[in-house]
């Protein structure tokens, strides 16, 4: 363990992970109905105007994505307090195995399945990383959007201007530009690789995220054996 931080909250392990969070908003947007799964926003304003307009059946569609994403959070949670007591791995190592196990189902379930199976399991799937991977490194960083990664590094550049020798803002800014670069990067290579490979393009983030479950089992396994009871920063 490098600098008192545990595998799972490594710089890497969130460059990874975002660069796949960048992958799959590239992959449902190309392909799978023309929606961002990565987060909620969008769909509460959608329910909220669909309700405006008395469009039951279009706000019962839109509780769908919506329920996914809360359940996620909260088996999450759950979950995680379960597999600690268990004194195997941890729920973070856990959910990149479940993780790749949903992408090769996704990249493998024929083109005429609808859309929302696909877009209600990444929603399910990003719920439940969010929760689970809150900091990286001592800085509070998620793994499934960029939005407030934008926003850490307008408001750290504004402090810097001010405090130009602050290091600890040094640190924030290149720690939320780098995430926003890895998702950037992700939905590139996704967007390519849709156009060549159509569906079964989404078998691309198996990549990263085989080599983040290798490095987390290691960790585990090995380096990290006595200290499984630790809990990661932001839990």
């Amino acid at each position: 363990m490098k600098a008192g931080y545990l595998e799972c909250e490594r710089r890497w392990t969130f460059w990874l992970l975002i660069f796949v969070a960048g992958w799959y908003g590239a992959y449902t947007f190309a392909l799978r109905g023309g929606v961002f799964c990565n987060a909620q926003t969008a769909n509460v304003v959608l329910l909220a105007m669909a309700l405006g307009r008395r469009q039951w059946l279009s706000a019962a569609y839109l509780l769908l994505p919506i329920s996914a994403y809360l359940f996620g959070s909260f088996l999450s949670e759950w979950m995680g307090k379960g597999i600690k007591r268990l004194d195997l791995v941890r729920w973070d190592t856990l959910l990149v195995a479940l993780e790749m196990a949903m992408v090769v189902f996704l990249a493998l379930m024929p083109a005429s399945w609808p859309d929302q199976i696909c877009q209600v399991t990444l929603n399910f799937t990003c719920a439940m990383q969010f929760n689970t991977y809150r900091q990286m490194e001592g800085v509070p960083a998620a793994t499934t959007f960029v939005t407030n990664h934008i926003r850490q590094i307008g408001a750290n550049l504004a402090k810097l201007t001010r405090h130009p020798e602050d290091r600890a803002l040094r640190r924030r800014v290149k720690a939320h530009t780098s995430l926003l670069l890895c998702f950037t990067a992700g939905a590139v290579i996704s967007t390519v690789a849709c156009g060549a490979f159509s569906y079964v393009s989404l078998l691309g983030a198996l990549i990263p995220l085989a080599a983040v479950l290798t490095r987390l089992i290691h960790a585990d396994l090995f380096g990290e054996r006595g200290q499984l009871d630790l809990v990661p920063g932001g839990h």
